[in-house]
């Protein structure tokens, strides 16, 4: 009896750890004064629980027609279980995005009265629809990096074009003595003014980037794009921390609505998106959390990160997602030496299995003991840890089970 209860307690355990994200935003909504935002509200909530519905009832369908096209493969995470050998469908992804696709042109359906409205909507759905075809793509055709890197930057460009926010940036008080002093430029404000506009009216509390803010928006979208991919390697975070992302955006948004004004297009533009993308990402989460069931694929990666940065451009707070991204942003840092072929990267970097304990250790690569004697754990020895967040996490708390 004891072994048919411990599953169930651990899909309520599963349950109340997905409902913990959503709860601030829950708490936000009780505070809102305006009630001209709340059919938004109300039609995103709708529309991202049947968002929910379709998406984990079309995963097991679709698993099928990947398992007879042989768009599979097995969970090297379960090396030395009795699932080794089982084949695991890929790409999965592409029914999160498809479904979200369909939720959020039901929103620019209902919600898109005007020509900016419409040119926001078009933009936004172009470059994530053209970011979901890529990853399938690179699922299916195993695509080079550079062309990781070259087509979301094509895909960027709508946004960009279609951008209308300010392309300012506003210095904290305590910062603005480094480009203005007693009314006259320092010489890094000088250097700085060469490149962009340093507003001296606004004794140096105010930067004009022009078209360099615009750069620094189309590199955040490849970054959000990749970022997401390359922290992987256990069942369900490539999911799972996108799912966390988007509840934080919509806490963030939230909040926004409820305290500090009533909330523009920008706040109704951010919900219409990522409430559907919460929903849906939630419904395929659902079959790729530990044991994962399914796979997600780099459609699914790409089809995130390109949602964040569409959030992040169009609703005007692009800087203020790079926060959000953090852990991301750390392991991006931390994988440089292998990214950038400094030092050999193997084409999985996901954590070893130990075969005596069957738990989950850092995974290494061979090398002579005079190399990369910074990242061993010994300095002698002849193997190096995979330059990633969890590998690093495995180093110091030891071997952990996958769950």
């Amino acid at each position: 009896k004891q072994s048919n209860d411990l599953p169930e307690k651990e899909d309520e355990k599963d349950y109340v750890l997905a409902a913990l994200p959503l709860i601030p935003s829950i708490v936000c909504l009780a505070f809102v004064k305006n009630y001209d935002i709340l059919p938004v509200i109300v039609w995103s909530i709708v529309i991202s629980i049947l968002g929910f519905l379709l998406t984990n009832q079309m995963v097991p369908i679709f698993s099928q027609y990947t398992l007879k096209r042989g768009l599979c493969g097995k969970d090297l995470g379960k090396r030395g279980s009795p699932s080794e050998s089982k084949d695991v469908p890929e790409a999965l992804g592409i029914v999160c995005g498809i479904v979200f696709l369909v939720c959020t042109i039901c929103s620019q359906m209902m919600f898109a009265k005007n020509e900016t409205q419409m040119i926001t909507y078009n933009s936004a759905l172009f470059s994530i629809c053209f970011m979901i075809f890529l990853g399938f793509l690179d699922d299916t055709l195993d695509l080079k990096w550079r062309y990781k890197l070259i087509l979301p930057t094509v895909a960027s460009l709508p946004l960009l074009l279609s951008y209308s926010g300010s392309t300012a940036m506003y210095i904290p008080k305590p910062f603005t003595t480094l480009f203005m002093h007693s009314g006259q430029l320092t010489i890094f404000g000088s250097i700085v003014n060469f490149f962009a506009t340093v507003d001296t009216e606004a004794h140096g509390a105010i930067i004009e980037l022009k078209y360099w803010f615009l750069l620094f928006m189309g590199l955040q979208a490849v970054f959000c794009t990749n970022a997401i991919n390359i922290f992987a390697g256990i069942n369900g975070l490539e999911c799972g921390q996108s799912y966390v992302i988007a509840c934080s955006l919509l806490f963030f948004k939230m909040y926004e609505i409820s305290f500090l004004h009533d909330g523009g297009e920008n706040e109704r533009f951010a919900l219409l998106t990522i409430l559907p993308f919460i929903g849906t990402a939630l419904g395929l989460l659902r079959h790729n959390w530990y044991p994962s069931s399914v796979f997600v694929g780099d459609t699914f990666c790409y089809f995130a990160g390109m949602t964040f940065a569409v959030i992040g451009i169009h609703s005007h707070f692009s800087k203020t997602l790079l926060m959000l991204f953090i852990p991301q942003i750390v392991n991006f840092l931390y994988s440089i030496p292998q990214l950038f072929k400094l030092m050999p990267c193997p084409r999985h970097r996901l954590p070893s299995i130990d075969p005596t304990t069957k738990l989950m250790v850092h995974s290494t690569f061979p090398c002579k003991a005079e190399e990369f004697r910074w990242f061993k754990v010994k300095r002698d020895d002849t193997v190096c840890p995979n330059c990633t967040v969890i590998c690093a996490v495995l180093r110091v708390t030891g071997p952990l089970s996958e769950r």
